[in-house]
């Protein structure tokens, strides 16, 4: 069983219909104690970050989140601002993030040349193809190139280079996943990426 926290920051639906489709039993969930029994964590978000981390705050789940992720080392998932949010700082607002993962998040910077020579817009849409930096239980996709479906202005900058999962490149090369022990960040949305999202998922699911 799969749990999605719902504090008002993602479209929970569509995540539970992709798990559901890969016959993946889950739950959406806003209480502190259905944290504390969840055996596996979604924490989906899209939007700014400021407002990401009051919903979170506000939510009263940060403290049984810490518990489960922390000490009972529990597998959780963070989507699109979900991931943003397991680092410490952003550009994006002034609140501090979660901290799970040592690092920040900066916007796309381009130079006017870079923009025009490669046609490059801010937020990065669409399709792109990611590669693997480190062999782990969510990578290693059989078949053609794999790609993920993004919608996102800003990235994540880990300190620990290790903590990197998976890599895009738009305009340079940024994390697009992220990973630390029992902690993973994807930056793109599975629930959008058809067979790799779906695979992908599994893949958590089987942790």
């Amino acid at each position: 069983m799969i749990s999605i926290i719902d504090c008002g920051m993602g479209n929970l639906g569509s995540v539970k219909n992709m798990l559901k489709h890969i016959g993946v039993q889950s739950e959406i969930i806003s209480t502190s104690l259905e944290v504390e029994q969840a055996e596996k964590i979604i924490l989906p978000g899209v939007g700014n970050w400021d407002n990401g981390v009051k919903k979170l705050n506000e939510s009263g789940l940060l403290d049984a989140l810490n518990k489960r992720v922390l000490i009972d080392k529990v597998p959780v998932l963070g989507i699109c601002l979900g991931m943003q949010l397991l680092l410490e700082s952003s550009e994006e607002g002034s609140l501090p993030g979660i901290g799970w993962i040592s690092g920040k998040v900066k916007r796309f910077e381009f130079s006017p040349s870079q923009q025009a020579q490669n046609k490059l817009r801010i937020p990065h849409m669409g399709w792109n193809i990611v590669n693997a930096k480190k062999s782990t239980e969510l990578t290693g996709f059989d078949g053609d190139e794999t790609r993920f479906y993004f919608v996102h202005s800003y990235h994540a900058v880990v300190d620990n280079p290790q903590d990197v999962l998976m890599t895009c490149h738009y305009g340079y090369e940024f994390a697009c996943a992220i990973h630390h022990e029992n902690i993973w960040g994807v930056q793109f949305h599975p629930e959008k990426s058809h067979k790799f999202g779906m695979a992908l998922m599994k893949k958590f699911a089987e942790l």
